[in-house]
């Protein structure tokens, strides 16, 4: 049977000083966080006067799909990613980094699922190494383990140009396989054991994550990753408890409905601004 917990395992192994050392591995959205973090960054930027109402609407669509669903779609993430860089073309890496440490404290951090960071800050405790893995921009999967107290962050990493965005990737979204290789990499620069470490995703499309360590854990789990964790065995950490439906279940749902109306109808507002003053 699956291990259902609701607490971080009270023993995790000491780190060995003298070798390779251990390290947990955690995704951010729906793990780390409830929703997806660049769609709470948006709308940050948007009170912000950054982001205009089209571009929140693009957010609003994909986070409202991504509460309901429970998991996130490759296609959207991406498309979400790609869209995030226009709004920082020509601005400094100084100015993104402040910003997002700005809007974590003022939207995100009442977003984080207290049990998952305590089971990194049971892994720092045991003298492990914390990552997180993410397919937000790397400047706020930076600050995000910077306000978490833990080791650092891999994400995706937009193109800099004299200390300024060029509105490019530099490589492709953290997704997936890329996550996976992301640990391969952290493993060999940083002297990893990842036969003795640790990973924790939400999502099935994590597995590549999950299976490049020694154990792997489901958190908050979508369907399918649930049943692969029950057929193999791994621990399964579902916060998301049942005094808890009510007050979040069932309002994140409606507020997803909610968000998927509201942002067709900031898309229909922008749209007939343009026009009339095109006309």
């Amino acid at each position: 049977m699956n291990q259902i917990a609701q607490e971080p395992d009270s023993e995790l192994p000491a780190q060995n000083l003298s070798g390779a050392q251990i390290a947990a591995f955690f995704d951010v959205d729906n793990t780390i966080m409830r929703g997806a973090s660049i769609y709470h960054l948006a709308r940050g930027l948007f009170a912000r006067g950054i982001l205009t109402p089209r571009d929140l609407a693009d957010y609003a669509i994909t986070q409202g799909k991504f509460l309901i669903s429970g998991k996130e779609n490759l296609t959207d993430m991406a498309k979400v990613t790609e869209n995030a860089l226009s709004f920082v073309r020509d601005r400094s890496v100084e100015e993104l980094a402040t910003l997002a440490e700005e809007i974590y404290d003022d939207i995100m951090e009442d977003k984080v699922w207290p049990g998952t960071v305590q089971l990194a800050h049971a892994h720092r405790a045991a003298g492990h190494q914390v990552w997180l893995v993410s397919a937000a921009p790397i400047e706020l999967a930076q600050v995000i383990a910077t306000k978490l107290g833990l080791t650092g962050a891999v994400a995706t990493v937009s193109e800099i140009i004299d200390g300024k965005y060029t509105g490019n990737l530099k490589s492709e979204p953290m997704h997936g396989p890329q996550k996976a290789q992301a640990v391969i990499d952290l493993a060999k620069s940083h002297n990893l054991d990842l036969a003795r470490s640790f990973a924790y995703s939400d999502s099935h499309n994590d597995i590549p994550l999950l299976t490049s360590v020694g154990h792997p854990t489901a958190v908050n789990p979508d369907a399918q990753l649930r049943e692969l964790a029950q057929t193999h065995s791994w621990p399964i950490h579902d916060f998301r408890r049942e005094h808890l439906v009510k007050r979040y279940a069932v309002p994140a749902a409606t507020t997803a409905l909610a968000l998927i109306g509201a942002g067709a109808g900031m898309a229909v507002a922008a749209m007939r601004r343009s026009r009339s003053k095109d006309s």
